[in-house]
């Protein structure tokens, strides 16, 4: 059994370590963040290949959190991997699960992470869209110590954490865990009531299905519609939401005049927000403009362009004190 902590009375980044449980794509981002703000990370994952994809993760990423400024304590080397996830958890301040978004599997590993870990710790599922009071149907032992902390690709660079509580989710967990994530100097939007996809991935499915839609019937291109946000909306969103940025388009008289004026093109069929069918030729579609839109470039350069962007873009928030890009 693993020894007492006390993440509820003193929640610390880089005074206790983080267990990592599930090492894909947003588990190697969040070891990677952490190690970068210098917490001890125990990381688990059934899946043998795991280790290695952590470790390219961590080459690309460090040279990007370097350019943001590390933590007092980083380095490569605050990241162990266990052999179990009881292993794992043992001695930690605070759980990461970051397993692939299946229900049931997700729903049996926090069972198990309720009965492995001491009183004291948060368990926080990176969970993309489901809900608290679903995730912790199996959970017999603390299920109000289980948190929604939903972070955004790339972990490492992207500060937005949106943590999330279900009906039956302590005020304590909550409160440990925003300040955790707030003293490793990520932006926590807090939410009190679960709802499917939280807020931020709802507003990109909204985006994400018209954008289907649009290629599905011929009328716009990959390349168009990534073209559309990158120089159009995209470039405004970086230093104000959707509601501000409307705000502004109504001019002086703000979104008052942008409602009153406007307002009866909300029932415009403008946008169908129905899913579209995925077809084997909207599928096709998407794949072969993509690679189209990519150039040759394998996803490995095009994460290092990405991230080069996000880095400088994030600097610029930073020196001119907009948006919101977290913490150092």
């Amino acid at each position: 059994m693993s020894r007492p902590v006390s993440a509820l009375e003193s929640p610390k980044a880089g005074a206790e370590s983080v267990a990592c449980i599930g090492m894909g794509v947003i588990g190697c981002g969040w070891a990677s963040y952490f190690a970068g703000r210098g917490v001890p990370v125990r990381a688990w994952d059934p899946n043998p290949p795991a280790k290695a994809l952590f470790e390219r993760t961590l080459a690309q990423a460090w040279t990007a959190m370097e350019a943001l400024g590390l933590g007092d304590e980083a380095s490569p080397e605050l990241v162990q991997f266990c052999n179990t996830a009881e292993e794992a958890v043992e001695g930690t301040a605070l759980v990461q699960e970051s397993a692939p978004e299946r229900l049931e599997l997700k729903q049996e590993l926090l069972a198990e992470l309720d009965g492995y870990c001491d009183p004291g710790v948060v368990i926080a599922s990176s969970t993309s869209g489901y809900r608290i009071s679903d995730l912790t149907k199996r959970c017999t032992g603390m299920p109000e110590r289980v948190v929604v902390a939903h972070p955004f690709n790339p972990v490492y660079l992207l500060p937005l954490v949106e943590l999330v509580a279900g009906p039956g989710t302590s005020k304590k967990a909550m409160d440990t865990a925003e300040a955790f994530y707030r003293s490793g100097g990520k932006t926590v939007m807090r939410l009190e009531r679960e709802v499917d996809g939280f807020v931020a991935d709802r507003l990109q499915e909204a985006l994400w299905r018209e954008a289907l839609h649009m290629l599905a019937n011929g009328e716009a291109t990959v390349e168009e519609l990534d073209l559309s946000i990158t120089a159009g909306p995209g470039l405004r969103w970086a230093l104000m939401g959707p509601m501000l940025t409307f705000h502004l388009a109504g001019g002086e008289g703000g979104m008052a005049h942008m409602l009153d004026h406007f307002g009866p093109s909300l029932k415009s069929p403008w946008t169908r927000l129905e899913a579209p069918e995925l077809t084997p030729g909207l599928r096709d579609a998407a794949v072969d403009g993509c690679q189209v839109a990519a150039a040759g470039r394998s996803v490995e350069t095009l994460v290092r362009e990405r991230d080069a962007g996000l880095v400088a873009v994030l600097q610029a928030l930073r020196k001119n004190k907009l948006g919101t890009p977290g913490g150092s």
